[in-house]
């Protein structure tokens, strides 16, 4: 069975289940990899360009969302 929302992917048959990007192979815990290490988004895109700039841009805006109203 798979889950799939507008930008982030899971399935047992792609990366054993871990949540990718839609249409890609490359693990949305990547992104947070890259940030954490002080790269930029410019660099993680070059790095995976078959990921969007605009999936980026909302899994970062609907992770705020989600910390902006988890105490609501």
């Amino acid at each position: 069975m798979s889950k799939n929302f507008s930008m982030i992917s899971t399935s047992g048959e792609i990366m054993g289940g871990t949540p990718v990007f839609v249409g890609t192979r490359v693990p949305v815990e990547t992104l947070f990899d890259y940030v954490e290490a002080g790269e930029s988004i410019d660099d993680f895109l070059e790095g995976f360009p078959t990921v969007t700039r605009e999936q980026v841009i909302v899994l970062f805006l609907s992770q705020l969302y989600l910390t902006m109203t988890q105490d609501l």
